[in-house]
């Protein structure tokens, strides 16, 4: 219970923070501004709750941890559970401080004008395997832990850099979830693309650290 709490609170702040810096200051720091957001949350949480659940604040960094044999069904299902509330309450949240003052804008994933599903999808799968190498890398047994959380959300920082005139930037499907149910239009019905996306990339991460191919030689 206590993992599930800390991933919820941890999933929370993200979705908080991050979207509502898209939401309420996105006109004024602009695509870096909401990039630095999404990073500067993640590593704040990966201090705060990561040696309580370990900070994966997004099931598809949990699916990843499974696959790569560091974590239980049970407990990844769990974490499931606890992220994607996190994330609803979260937008919930958003949606009461804003008064009907965001014009149905929730900072939720859809493929950008000028790019296809495809394109969209493809980059989602990319940049959430890109996201787990790091993830999974950078928290092996030999790794340098303390700079764990560092490397982690500065590569979110990246891939928001990079993915935001494309999708808006997902890598997680709660992140899509909370926001898609509040905002409607493509947000919501292309949500299969920034859940189906980022688990594959992200298994296909977790699959290569379980056969060694990317595990530190002890």
């Amino acid at each position: 219970m206590k993992k599930a709490i800390a991933e919820f609170i941890g999933t929370f702040t993200l979705v908080f923070i991050a979207c509502g810096a898209a939401i309420f200051a996105g006109s004024v720091i602009g695509w870096a501004g909401v990039s630095f957001a999404f990073g500067l949350a993640l590593i704040g949480m990966a201090y705060g709750i990561g040696p309580i659940s370990g900070c994966h604040i997004n099931p598809a960094v949990s699916l990843g941890v499974f696959m790569a044999g560091r974590m239980t069904m049970p407990e990844m299902l769990q974490y499931w559970a606890a992220q994607i509330g996190g994330a609803i309450v979260a937008t919930l949240a958003l949606s009461i401080i804003a008064n009907g003052g965001t014009d149905g804008n929730f900072a939720g994933n859809h493929v950008m004008d000028g790019y296809t599903i495809f394109g969209g999808l493809l980059f989602e799968i990319i940049a959430t395997f890109l996201f787990l190498v790091v993830i999974l890398g950078a928290t092996q047994v030999g790794a340098p832990a303390q700079i764990a959380g560092l490397a982690i959300g500065l590569m979110l920082v990246a891939i928001h850099l990079i993915g935001i005139p494309i999708t808006n930037t997902s890598v997680n499907p709660a992140r899509s979830i909370g926001p898609a149910l509040f905002q409607g239009g493509a947000a919501l019905t292309q949500l299969w693309i920034f859940i189906i996306g980022p688990m594959i990339g992200a298994a296909a991460a977790g699959m290569l650290f379980k056969s060694g191919m990317l595990e530190a030689d002890k």
